[in-house]
């Protein structure tokens, strides 16, 4: 029972510590295409699996509060991705209208109404706002007017032992894209004008801080004389030289708004897609990188999956930390197919390898 208990509060710890290093980037494609994309990071496996929920369904919210129920909707928009902690909630995922919203762990700045009797009725819990959003706009202007009807709270989650700390990312199929924070200083919405989303502190400190970073640029330095010595650069990589290379959401932030408003451009969505992948592939942290303390059974933060968004067509990509293959959900394909019922599909396959042969 003693390890039990030990355990179970470095859990608790875990989620307070670890599991704060998501990044989300967006690419844009010649085609006229917006493609948000995202890596989650956690500390444990957060058992996602492809929620859909189809258009017409009945929504309450507050499903982590016994006994109350918040507030109540029928669903706008069929929409779907995955979700957390086995629970009919979309943390990261696309509705039928092409809107994306992606939950980042924001601990420590996020800061939600407490529940009452008198706003009980208008509530939405923290880890639900997906579920509100993406079952009912649009677009990013119906979004933050829909933000004036409910009260987003911070609920008590049995598994994690508090609240869920996030804030959001959202973008529209046109390219418009926010970030959603709810702090000490209220509903705060930020164009995301880099292309970038991080984790704490707020979007706003991150645009000051790229300040610090004006000369970075894909081209490679062309070097300098002193004294009729000609210096150059000891190789390529020299024009994002300085570019700090560490896990921490601020190092994170510079290099995803580097990569993403430096990348080639996309023809289309299946070259964005493709794109896409490839830059997250430079954000995915295998397990042991980063860990909460240095004894050899510590928790370590890692890439449990990756997404990207396909907003034209509606088509959900992602790959799973035990499965690198890339696999797809095509959202109005799979509305049909659920016939109106909530549904649950298992995001992890069979990982295998493809072999080489001779013909």
């Amino acid at each position: 029972m003693k390890k039990l208990k030990i355990t179970f509060l470095a859990l608790i710890m875990l989620f307070y510590q670890i599991g704060i290093a998501c990044t989300g980037i967006i690419i844009k494609t010649q085609n006229g295409v917006t493609i948000p994309a995202r890596t989650m990071e956690f500390g444990f496996d957060i058992k996602s699996k492809l929620l859909i929920i189809p258009k017409g369904s009945d929504i309450t919210f507050l499903s982590f509060v016994d006994g109350k129920d918040g507030y109540k909707m029928k669903a706008k928009y069929g929409f779907a991705g995955m979700n957390a902690v086995e629970k009919n909630i979309v943390v990261d995922g696309v509705n039928e209208a092409g809107l994306y919203l992606g939950c980042f762990y924001f601990s420590g700045d996020a800061q939600y109404e407490k529940l009452t009797s008198s706003n009980q009725s208008n509530a939405v819990s923290s880890e639900e706002l997906g579920n509100y959003v993406l079952g009912s706009f649009a677009t990013i202007d119906e979004v933050i007017e829909g933000l004036k009807k409910v009260t987003v709270v911070g609920s008590f989650i049995d598994v994690i032992q508090g609240e869920a700390p996030f804030h959001y990312a959202v973008t529209d199929a046109t390219g418009r894209s926010v970030v959603i924070e709810y702090t000490k200083e209220g509903l705060k919405v930020h164009e995301n004008t880099v292309n970038a989303v991080c984790n704490n502190p707020t979007y706003d400190w991150h645009l000051t801080n790229l300040r610090n970073y004006v000369n970075l640029t894909p081209n490679n330095r062309q070097g300098f004389n002193v004294n009729n010595e000609k210096i150059k650069g000891m190789g390529q990589g020299t024009g994002m030289l300085g570019m700090p290379g560490d896990y921490t959401s601020p190092s994170r932030f510079v290099r995803a708004a580097a990569f993403a408003n430096t990348a080639l451009p996309s023809a289309n969505e299946e070259e964005g897609i493709f794109r896409a992948f490839h830059i997250l592939n430079a954000f995915d942290i295998p397990k042991g990188a980063i860990r909460d303390n240095a004894t050899k059974d510590a928790h370590t933060d890692y890439t449990v999956w990756t997404s990207a968004v396909d907003t034209k067509n509606k088509i959900y990509y992602y790959k799973t930390y035990k499965n690198q293959s890339i696999k797809k959900l095509d959202l109005l394909a799979i509305l049909k197919s659920c016939k109106g019922e909530i549904t649950i599909i298992e995001s992890e396959t069979k990982r295998g390898y493809e072999n080489v042969i001779l013909d």
